[in-house]
């Protein structure tokens, strides 16, 4: 049978000190951007941002294509439309952000009436061997022989565009107001007749989310004289007027245009531009270009330098030593740890509805997505970042009345499942993070779970009456108080019962039993939709697995919705067109979603046994799509079933084959870096629980790695006795830590902030290590139903 643990919800591993380290540190990567590949999911729906940035920069140069561009650039083969200084990072969805794109291209005739302004028209394929993608720097070069090369500050994007020589005199630069998913609802433009300087400004829809947003522009050239300039509307341009007002269009009929500038005498046939982007007024974008680049023709080189070595600072935390791991493993990891850092994006002194001390940060797209594992990779190494982007949600919550699940463009973005930013808290929190206000997070996480919003399509829950009085989200719930997309029952139910765990966590550590009490008892609430006699078919067959979650009405009774819907061996289930009781997934995927009470879920299936059939059919019949963040914990789950091996073994079979470091090399969006995250915590072997102090150990990729923890200057190392390349050793036999023997198959993030040395001895067989009760992760909770 199955045994139940009522565990401390601040149960961790006993301590174990000891001296400081008495040898040094070898630095054991000369150059780790070697290793870095930006073009990484550049291709096959990972929507990655290919081009030059900076750590959580505002500016993110890349040439945009008419293909996969949601992140901008895409390694499909598609045609270049433009090149625009703002990105988010693979995001899913409507294509995001892409703002006043600038194209070069010869005219034919030198005649201004004979430029391609039309995006359809002036889409231009690019040389497929010529895209060179490193941090800092962007290059590519057009089938019309135009060579484009970007780099960019932290608010501005320098471009350089190479025109081919011969007889051409007046090549042209044109500006298009507007973004990748062509959402433009208004727009102006001013060209300034002697310098050819562009200003202006756009009204915009966040590409997933509610309301809009305004983005000013400043673009200067250099390298050559202005021979003319004005503005286009479709087709046509003119030298004048000099300025421009532009609506959405009319009906269906997207209005395209934009403003011009022509050059002669162009210094070794090139033409640099300076792109200043800010959210407040084009006059902080040019000043603030101004400053970031203040010599265009002679800066590239030092932005591109300045960018590898901010980059170089932000991954310096970690060294590996590979030993014999294969280059693409090497890069797929290096690769992962660049792409976690490229959002959130820091947008301090970019707001311009209020005015904080608290840095302000943007692109939490969306923490559904962030907060299973790219926030832990940054708590562990840029645990500053990380504090900074925690007081960014609580400032979000202080003058927006809310916390928010999603937030880009400065705007709120859709909730895909619970108050999912709770977690993030609460996980900061238990992770001992300083500098935060916890009581500001608690008030803030309690609104989230006791008040219902208007309109909780976008923040806070939605069904808290039902919440409160039945202890489950009903199907087609009756909700006057609040309004949002009536769906995801089931994925609802499950989101919200851990967002309150963690509530209770965080009530307990700041001395609140009576919410603690209350709010751990309502972690249980995910039971309610446990249905015992529930079966599952495929084709007409019976997998032989008993009991799923179904969807159940108001007055007790069941709904149903077949177990396998939303998977991919049915149908893709999407929040926008066809929303179902489970949130893009299936209940297959959502049965495994219980982190805080895995022994009583285990318990539900029965016993470890068949849970671990369960879990191994999820995984080899089709059902488990990787490419979904709620999947990444269930390839760890065994551990909870006292068979921690069998995690190593399922990770293996995930990488590198759904994650490697093709183009192609992840199953699917990044996500803002949650596929590169899953990557770095299954190559160093600690995979964390969100919300808990628990990391789950599984055999690294590696033989040795070293985590230096930033803020304690401490460094915690991972070796390996037995460690074979081939990875035919995947299981630990035994493990000591500090030199002590260590059985559990979990560690607490004392490991990093206090420099634990934990040594893991592989063999290719399983071991009796971290299979006892005892010894599995912490499991709260008892069978309720």
């Amino acid at each position: 049978m199955i045994h139940i643990r009522h565990r401390s919800l601040w149960s961790t591993p006993q301590l174990i000190l000891l001296g400081p380290l008495l040898f040094p540190l070898a630095v054991l990567c000369a150059d780790v951007l070697q290793f870095v590949d930006p073009l990484i999911g550049s291709t096959n729906g990972g929507n990655v941002f290919a081009g030059a940035t900076r750590p959580y920069a505002l500016a993110k140069p890349v040439a945009d294509v008419n293909g996969q561009n949601t992140g901008g650039f895409a390694t499909d083969g598609s045609s270049v439309t433009g090149f625009s200084a703002v990105h988010d990072s693979g995001t899913g969805g409507n294509p995001s952000l892409g703002n006043f794109p600038l194209f070069p291209q010869i005219c034919s005739g030198d005649e201004v009436n004979n430029c391609n302004f039309l995006i359809g028209e002036r889409a231009t394929h690019y040389v497929e061997d010529s895209v060179v993608a490193r941090p800092g720097y962007f290059g590519i070069e057009l089938t019309s022989g135009i060579k484009a090369t970007m780099t960019s500050s932290e608010h501005a994007a320098l471009f350089r565009f190479e025109f081919p020589s011969g007889d051409h005199p007046h090549p042209l630069v044109l500006l298009d107001l507007t973004d990748l998913w062509q959402s433009r609802q208004n727009a102006t433009v001013t060209v300034d007749p002697d310098s050819g300087r562009l200003q202006g400004n756009g009204t915009f829809l966040p590409s997933f989310g509610a309301g809009s947003y305004v983005m000013h522009f400043c673009v200067d050239f250099f390298g050559g004289e202005v021979f003319d300039n004005g503005v286009w509307v479709n087709n046509r341009g003119g030298t004048e007027p000099k300025n421009l007002f532009v609506t959405r269009g009319f009906n269906l009929f997207y209005l395209e245009a934009g403003a011009w500038v022509r050059f002669s005498n162009l210094v070794n046939s090139t033409l640099t531009a300076r792109t200043g982007i800010s959210f407040i007024s084009a006059d902080q974008a040019c000043r603030r270009a101004q400053d970031e680049i203040p010599d265009p023709l002679n800066d590239f080189d030092k932005l591109v330098a300045e960018t590898e070595d901010a980059w170089r600072e932000k991954l310096s935390p970690v060294s590996v030593d590979a030993g014999g791991a294969n280059d693409d493993l090497q890069t797929s990891f290096w690769s992962g740890l660049y792409r976690a850092m490229i959002s959130p994006q820091n947008y301090t002194d970019e707001n311009p509805y209020w005015s904080s001390e608290i840095p302000y940060f943007d692109s939490f797209y969306c923490i559904w997505d962030a907060f299973r594992v790219q926030h832990p990779l940054l708590t562990i190494l840029d645990p500053s970042a990380q504090a900074q982007m925690v007081n960014a949600l609580l400032d979000i919550y202080k003058h927006e009345g809310w916390l928010p699940d999603c937030h880009m463009s400065l705007s709120n973005g859709w909730t895909q499942g619970g108050s999912n930013a709770d977690v993030v808290l609460v996980d900061a929190y238990i992770k001992n993070m300083t500098g935060i206000d916890w009581e500001v997070a608690l008030e803030a996480i309690i609104q989230d779970a006791e008040v219902e919003p208007l309109e909780w399509a976008y923040h806070g829950r939605g069904g808290l009456e039902s919440w409160k009085d039945l202890s489950y989200i009903p199907y087609l719930d009756f909700d006057p108080v609040g309004f949002g997309t009536n769906s995801r029952s089931i994925s609802r139910t499950l989101e919200y019962a851990y967002n309150d765990f963690c509530l209770a966590e965080l009530a307990q550590g700041l001395g609140r039993d009576d919410l603690h009490e209350k709010y751990v008892a309502r972690s249980a609430n995910w039971q309610y939709l446990w249905k015992p006699e529930q079966t599952s078919t495929i084709n007409g067959n019976d997998t032989g697995f008993l009991g799923f979650f179904q969807p159940r009405y108001q007055n007790g009774t069941w709904g149903y919705q077949d177990p396998i819907a939303c998977s991919a061996l049915a149908s893709f289930c999407s929040l926008t067109t066809n929303p179902s009781e489970t949130f893009e997934a299936s209940v297959w995927q959502y049965q495994f979603l219980v982190p805080q009470s895995m022994s009583t879920l285990i318990g539900l299936m029965g016993t470890e046994e068949p849970f671990i059939k369960r879990l191994d059919f999820f995984h080899t019949s089709g059902l488990a799509d990787i490419s979904n963040e709620p999947v990444f914990s269930t390839v760890y789950l065994y551990h909870y079933a006292g068979r921690p091996g069998l995690s190593t073994k399922r990770l293996h079979t995930y990488i590198p084959s759904a994650f490697n470091s093709s183009h192609g090399g992840l199953p699917g969006n990044d996500d803002s870096g949650s596929m590169g995250a899953f990557v770095v915590f299954g190559m160093i072997g600690l995979f964390p629980i969100a919300g808990q102090d628990v990391y789950l150990i599984s055999a690294p990729f590696f033989k040795e790695i070293n985590i230096t923890n930033p803020i304690t200057g401490k460094t915690a190392q991972i070796k390996t006795v037995g460690f074979d390349a081939s990875y035919e050793h995947i299981y630990i036999q035994n493990v000591t830590v500090n030199e002590h023997p260590w059985n559990k198959s979990w560690i607490s993030h004392a490991f990093f902030t206090e420099g634990w040395v934990m040594e893991l001895v592989l063999g290719d067989q399983e071991s009796n290590w971290g299979t006892s009760v005892e010894d599995r992760p912490p499991s709260w909770g008892e069978t309720m139903i």
